[in-house]
């Protein structure tokens, strides 16, 4: 670590950053890719088998909320695949082209994940409130995640290399990459618990059998390994640029 943080000269700051890249943040985004990949393999694997009770996916939904007191949520449909989601300023739960009237296992099982948002929701669970919070002030921050990098770029190329200006892009930086730190960490319970409640759901109202809902599990773990890839890669980012950080001030 102190070889990380001490360098002498901007070329082997320079060189410190490729190193962490290249053992830290590459295989992190080699495994998110590979994590996307296996999504859709499982997803589209178990959506060539139907349910043996032959519901469709939506019909699932609204039983499903009806049977928690939801009869005011309502269910839309939305273009793509796996574009499925809870809007909760709306109050519907939007399931894609693929899902919608589909009678899949996955397709059922990704209906009920969704609607463990809306019950999360309406329950005022704890960690999706929190998220809630952060989404706006996300949005704002991510705006300047871009500009802060371009202008960053540029300073470091036509400045001198013991200039301190774009030290503070480096800043802006940090909090934006915290920010998303927070906000992925904070999701991955919202994720999980809305899985578990799909889950339970399915099988204790009897949509599916408990062989189906073994095979919803998969569709609906290797979806939550996504967010688990974006909080680790949303972490690194974060140390990535604290290590910069800190090797300029170690060079001071």
């Amino acid at each position: 670590m102190n070889i990380l943080l001490c360098s002498a000269t901007g070329y082997d700051l320079f060189l410190n950053i490729l190193f962490i890249l290249a053992i830290f943040l590459l295989p992190a985004l080699l495994w998110s890719i590979f994590v996307s990949i296996k999504v859709k393999l499982t997803f589209n694997k178990f959506n060539k088998i139907n349910s043996k009770k032959g519901l469709p996916a939506y019909m699932v939904a609204r039983q499903i909320l009806d049977s928690e007191g939801l009869n005011d949520i309502q269910i839309g449909r939305c273009s793509g695949s796996l574009s499925d989601h809870y809007n909760p300023r709306t109050k519907t739960v939007f399931l894609s082209d693929t899902v919608y009237d589909s009678t899949a296992i996955a397709a059922i099982g990704v209906a009920a994940h969704e609607v463990g948002h809306a019950i999360q929701h309406a329950h005022n669970y704890a960690p999706v409130k929190i998220r809630g919070i952060l989404v706006p002030i996300l949005n704002i921050s991510s705006k300047l995640l871009l500009p802060a990098i371009i202008i960053n770029i540029l300073l470091t190329i036509f400045l001198p290399v013991n200039s301190n200006i774009p030290m503070i892009i480096y800043y802006v930086l940090l909090g934006v990459y915290a920010l998303n730190v927070v906000f992925t960490f904070v999701t991955l319970p919202c994720e999980f618990n809305a899985s578990g409640r799909a889950k339970d759901i399915l099988e204790d109202m009897g949509f599916l059998e408990e062989d189906e809902v073994q095979s919803v599990s998969k569709v609906l773990r290797s979806a939550a390994m996504t967010y688990v890839a974006a909080f680790v890669i949303s972490l690194l980012q974060m140390a990535r640029i604290l290590l910069i950080i800190l090797s300029s001030r170690k060079r001071k």
